[in-house]
C-alpha cells in the first residue's frame, strides 16, 4: 500500500479520528489523501448529471469515517475506479460502515499487509428522460426512490419491466433497490432482506393502496421504466438519498444495473449474518 484515501464526515469525532489515522499511516511510510465529505444540496442541478470529480486512481484503498450517508457520498466519488472501500461507523446505524472505531487500527494493519478480502456489490444506473433528453443521471448503491411529498395525494406509478407493462402502483411511492439497499428504505417499507452479493433488483411499493402489491425480486438483467400519472403532482425522485429532483408525467425514469461494481472490504471473523444480528438486534432473549 503506497497511498490511502480517507473520506471524513464533517463532524469533530470523525475529523479527530482521521488525523490520528493519517499520523499512524504516515509513520508507516504511506501517503494519505484526505477528502472532506460535504453533502451537496439535494436539489442541486449541478449534481443531477454525473460530472463530479473522480477519486485518484492511484489510491490503494479508501477508508470512510462517518455513517452510511457518508459512505454513499464516498461511493459517488469512487465511481468506476475499482478502489476497495472500508466503512468505519461513526453514525447511528451503520449497515454499510460496519467496522467500529475500536477495530480501526488492527483492521488497517491487516489491510496494509494485504490480509483482507473484498465483496463485490452491484450498483444501479438511473436516468430521467424528458422529451427524449436526459436531464438527470446517477449511479446508486442503495436505491432509487419515487415518493410523494408531504400532503400530496396517492401517486399512480406506471411500471414496466423490459418494456412489458407490469402494473400501476397506487401508493405513496416506489423503491428500486439493490441487494445492498435491501436493508435500507426498502426494508422499512416491508421489503425482503437480500444477501448483498446476490445479483438481483428489488421493487418495493411504499404503503400501497392495494394490499396484494408486494415486493418483487427481479434478475439484475432487467430494465425498469417508471412514469407517474398526469394527475400526480409533488412527486420527488431521489438517488441514494443524496440528490434528487421533482418529476412529472412528462418524465421517464429508467433504472438498470450499472456497468461497474464496487468492492467493499470485509473484515475477517465478521459475517453478514453477524452484521444482521447486531444491527437488527436478532438473537437476543
Amino acid at each position: 500500500m503506497k497511498k490511502i484515501g480517507i473520506v471524513v464526515k464533517a463532524q469533530q469525532e470523525a475529523v479527530d479520528k482521521a488525523k490520528a489515522l493519517e499520523t499512524w499511516l504516515k509513520a508507516k511510510g504511506i501517503e494519505v489523501f484526505i477528502k472532506q465529505n460535504v453533502p451537496a444540496p439535494i436539489t442541486s442541478k449541478a449534481c443531477l448529471v454525473e460530472n463530479i470529480p473522480k477519486a485518484p486512481s492511484n489510491l490503494s484503498c479508501i477508508v470512510v469515517l462517518g455513517g452510511d450517508g457518508t459512505f454513499l457520498s464516498a461511493i459517488r466519488w469512487v465511481q468506476d475506479t475499482g478502489i476497495p472501500v472500508l466503512g468505519v461507523n461513526l453514525g447511528n446505524f451503520g449497515f454499510l460502515t460496519e467496522t467500529s472505531t475500536d477495530q480501526l487500527f488492527p483492521i488497517m494493519e491487516a489491510i496494509i499487509n494485504d490480509a483482507f478480502t473484498t465483496e463485490e456489490r452491484i450498483l444501479l444506473s438511473a436516468q430521467v428522460l424528458r422529451d427524449g433528453e436526459e436531464i438527470a443521471c446517477q449511479t446508486v448503491l442503495n436505491d432509487v426512490v419515487v415518493n410523494k411529498e408531504a400532503l400530496a395525494r396517492i401517486a399512480h406509478i406506471r411500471t414496466y419491466i423490459d418494456d412489458d407493462y407490469l402494473t400501476t402502483f397506487k401508493a405513496d411511492g416506489l423503491i428500486v433497490a439493490t441487494p445492498t439497499g435491501s436493508t435500507a428504505y426498502s426494508l422499512s417499507a416491508g421489503g425482503p432482506i437480500i444477501y448483498p452479493s446476490l445479483k438481483t433488483i428489488i421493487l418495493t411499493p411504499i404503503c400501497p393502496f392495494t394490499l396484494t402489491n408486494r415486493s418483487l425480486i427481479l434478475p439484475d438483467t432487467a430494465t425498469i421504466k417508471i412514469r407517474v400519472d398526469e394527475r400526480d403532482s409533488n412527486v420527488f425522485l431521489t438517488f441514494d438519498g443524496q440528490v434528487g429532483l421533482h418529476v412529472t408525467y412528462q418524465d421517464a425514469i429508467v433504472v438498470k444495473k450499472a456497468p461497474h461494481t464496487i468492492q467493499m472490504i470485509r473484515t475477517s471473523g465478521l459475517s453478514y449474518y453477524d452484521v444482521l444480528k447486531a444491527k437488527l438486534r436478532w438473537g437476543g432473549r
